[in-house]
């Protein structure tokens, strides 16, 4: 695949140089900061449109899920090339799709958990020793922030009974994952997303994770109109099955924050499978099943 995004594990100069490279190249693309990390690395927002009504792709929440990082750029490169030709992407028609949407995309959720995983000791900076102590060594596999805290644990929809399953699972503190924090919206990274949210009018909301191949469309009783009919179609052209988490992956989440904030529809689509990370070799495979996904879900 002839592009800009590579398919390679990116530490994060590499995502900041990669995104210049796109503002570079597409004039009518532009990124601003949302907010900073607990290390202070910046968690960008691309944006493409003009218009108020605003869809949501998220990426990399999760440290060992920054390949997702990778696929929303992808994304954001193939769709504003098929703009700049007046092209189709997926089979969509470009500008017809935009016409009267914006797409924001926020590639890196979690800029220092990402680090952690892709450069090990080196990207946890002064806290490597304690992150070491809390991963056995085993930094690939880290999800969480700089702190411990699980960004996807921390959102405030469900989280005091999430709080309790967690301690329930024996899950006290800081560590590499599933740790919601002392109270919600504790960490930068998680206001960084509802201050978006709740700055923006977002029609719907897509957070990109890896892995399962599956789709989680509703937040317990909670399905926003549309979500159903929207949640199927994302199934039928992805190939990916639908369902509903269990356990620990119920509440906390920005997908269940966002449907109960705003009663309107959020998905979580669990790209590929395997163990994560995935191999970034995969990377353009990966990006294929969930195209035309992503392409729907801007002009739904």
């Amino acid at each position: 695949m002839n592009t800009i995004i590579p398919a390679a594990d990116c530490e994060y100069f590499e995502i900041k140089r990669l995104i210049d490279r796109l503002l570079a190249r597409y004039s009518f693309l532009s990124c601003r900061s949302i907010g900073r990390s607990c290390a202070g690395r910046d968690i960008f927002c691309l944006s493409l449109g003009k218009s108020d009504e605003h869809v949501l792709l998220t990426a990399a929440t999760h440290g060992s899920e920054h390949i997702t990082a990778n696929i929303a750029l992808l994304f954001a490169e193939q769709l504003c090339a098929a703009l700049e030709k007046g092209g189709e992407i997926a089979g969509i028609d470009a500008r017809k799709a935009m016409l009267g949407r914006s797409l924001l995309i926020v590639p890196l959720c979690n800029p220092d958990g990402c680090e952690i995983s892709v450069k090990g000791e080196q990207g946890a900076g002064y806290m490597a020793g304690k992150i070491r102590r809390l991963c056995g060594g085993d930094f690939t596999h880290w999800n969480a922030n700089l702190r411990g805290v699980d960004i996807n644990h921390n959102f405030s929809a469900g989280w005091r009974e999430l709080h309790q399953l967690e301690q329930k699972s024996g899950i006290f503190g800081p560590g590499p994952t599933r740790f919601g924090g002392p109270y919600p919206e504790s960490e930068p990274e998680t206001r960084a997303l509802t201050s978006l949210c709740r700055e923006n009018h977002i029609c719907h909301a897509v957070a990109l994770h890896t892995q399962g191949e599956v789709i989680y469309w509703s937040y317990g009783e909670m399905q926003p109109p549309h979500s159903a009919k929207m949640a199927e179609i994302f199934a039928a052209e992805s190939g990916y099955a639908l369902d509903v988490p269990t356990g620990l992956a119920v509440g906390g989440g920005f997908k269940d924050w966002f449907i109960s904030e705003f009663s309107r529809p959020g998905f979580t689509v669990e790209i590929g499978k395997g163990q994560n990370p995935l191999p970034a070799h995969d990377l353009y495979r990966l990006f294929g099943d969930v195209l035309g996904l992503l392409t729907l879900s801007v002009i739904m």
